[in-house]
């Protein structure tokens, strides 16, 4: 019945009315309001600690385009990155290989990359030596050059950092950029006129090239919290927030669980001078015994996608006795601010405790990937779905199917098994035969060369596969589209056809 079909009631309707319409309006007023107010945008997904569990040190984590990009310290002469659209993803994302190097002087020991964005492109920093010395009085400071604005390459060798006043003949290691009125200046771990392994930096003409080879220290290992099994001070990373500038760093022996994070303040105007820089007197993040974690460093820091939330990246062991070395895992956290405007940290959680991710994330996290040949856009796939050994790996119409996805496993050594989703099998070069066109089929895991694999990243999206074996490349026989048309070992020719996108998917 309409509200004015009582004239006996109309003032009661009336006001009825009247209240009902302005509730109504004062309600969806506030909803407005609420959905409005920054910081509200839905959790990201739930990820657990570690985001990375294979060759985890010194990880450097970007956000770009939807996706985030994880590079890490190899101790080879390779790096790797890995793309995920989650941060839970990263855990199971391929480990491409992005670079490799055969010039001996700097082609092993690779530590501590990242990756920085100017003027279009990414350069990509990192330390290492030549692979026949002893670890590491040659370690160096290099850069590399993106050809584009793909976080993953193709990159190009740019420049050396040498300083003339590093000890011994320019020693450099964990470079990063700081940005400060428009100039761009080098941080990163050395020693200048005798000093201990301190803070150091040098202003660069552009992303590539110093505008003075004398580095200047500006903070060294005095207080007793950064002399805990060794006098160093490295890993600086910058970090900004409401025109304030600060230096986050490694402090202590990184060999040891007492590897910690301090803080620097720029409260000067010029950062080449020391006194230009504040020291807070107490660490910042350190180790958690009630939460097994033990020597927390070497950081880097990201946003979330939708830009209302501060995160941490940080390496980690789970044991007090656990060294520098390839046990250390990547975690992740987010983190706060103090009343006073500073960075608080928080606690290192716990391994395995479930977290909500990144606010704005979208997309679902991945934990398998369908193989698509750049070719004939079609997808890498176990004959039938046959769980026999030996059952032929060929090239089908892309159809979802459990026999066309695939796990890509990091075996911490640079190399990855694809392990079919449907039978639990492996990519595997037939006999381990090095001759070219040899089958790919799939058998039983044996944990051997035969079975591992190198993603070796093209461009625009594409690697190629590369037998640790033999160091060809997994081919579609004759460039052929059809469906059923074999996928072969070969010599690699840079084709189409040995080209394959990692597409992500869900098993």
């Amino acid at each position: 019945m309409p509200f004015n079909s009582r004239p006996q009631k109309g003032l009661t309707v009336f006001r009825t009315r009247h209240w009902f319409i302005l509730g109504a309006a004062l309600l969806a007023l506030l909803g407005s309001l609420v959905t409005a107010r920054p910081g509200t945008a839905a959790e990201g997904r739930p990820y657990t600690n570690p985001v990375k569990a294979q060759k985890g040190a010194d990880p450097w984590l970007e956000y770009y385009n939807g996706n985030y990009y994880l590079v890490t310290t190899s101790f080879t002469g390779e790096l790797t990155m890995r793309k995920s659209p989650t941060l839970a993803g990263l855990n199971t994302a391929p480990s491409v290989q992005v670079w490799s190097d055969n010039t001996s002087s700097r082609n092993w020991n690779m530590w501590a990359p990242e990756i920085h964005f100017f003027n279009g492109k990414w350069y990509l920093y990192y330390s290492a030596g030549p692979r026949d010395s002893a670890c590491c009085d040659d370690q160096r400071t290099h850069v590399l050059e993106s050809s584009g604005s793909d976080p993953m390459g193709p990159y190009t060798h740019k420049n050396t950092f040498t300083g003339s006043n590093l000890d011994p003949n320019g020693w450099l290691i964990d470079a990063s950029v700081l940005k400060h009125n428009n100039k761009l200046y080098l941080v990163g771990s050395g020693s200048a006129g005798g000093s201990k392994q301190s803070l150091v930096i040098a202003p660069l003409s552009n992303p590539y090239t110093l505008a003075s080879n004398n580095f200047t220290v500006i903070s060294s290992p005095t207080l007793s919290w950064e002399t805990q099994g060794g006098t160093v001070n490295e890993g600086p990373e910058p970090l900004y927030r409401n025109g304030r500038t600060f230096l986050i760093y490694s402090a202590s022996a990184c060999w040891g669980p007492d590897y910690k994070l301090g803080q620097l303040e720029l409260t000067g105007s010029d950062p080449l001078l020391a006194s230009s820089w504040t020291k807070k007197q107490t660490p910042v993040f350190q180790r958690s015994d009630a939460n097994s974690v033990y020597g927390p460093g070497h950081n880097g820091f990201f946003t979330s996608p939708d830009g209302t939330e501060n995160w941490i990246v940080y390496h980690a062991n789970d044991a007090a006795g656990d060294g520098c070395d390839n046990g250390r895992t990547t975690r992740a956290q987010k983190f706060t601010w103090n009343a006073d405007g500073t960075p608080n940290f928080g606690t290192p959680a716990r391994l395995g405790t479930t977290m909500a991710g990144p606010s704005g994330e979208t997309a679902t996290t991945p934990n398998a990937y369908t193989i698509v040949n750049r070719n004939s856009g079609k997808c890498l796939d176990v004959n039938g779905g046959s769980s026999a050994d030996g059952a032929n790996i060929f090239q089908w119409t892309c159809n979802g199917g459990a026999n066309q996805k695939w796990r890509i496993e990091d075996r911490a050594d640079d190399t990855s098994r694809l392990v079919n989703v449907a039978t639990g099998k492996v990519a595997d070069i037939a006999d381990c035969s090095t001759a070219d066109g040899a089958d790919v089929r799939q058998w039983s895991w044996l944990n051997n060369n035969c079975q591992k694999f190198r993603m070796v990243y093209t461009g625009g999206d594409y690697v190629r596969i590369v037998s640790a074996a033999t160091n060809k490349v997994m081919d579609v026989a004759n460039c052929g589209t059809a469906n059923g048309n074999d996928v072969r070992q070969w010599s690699w020719l840079n084709n189409n056809c040995q080209q394959w996108r990692l597409q992500p998917t869900t098993a």
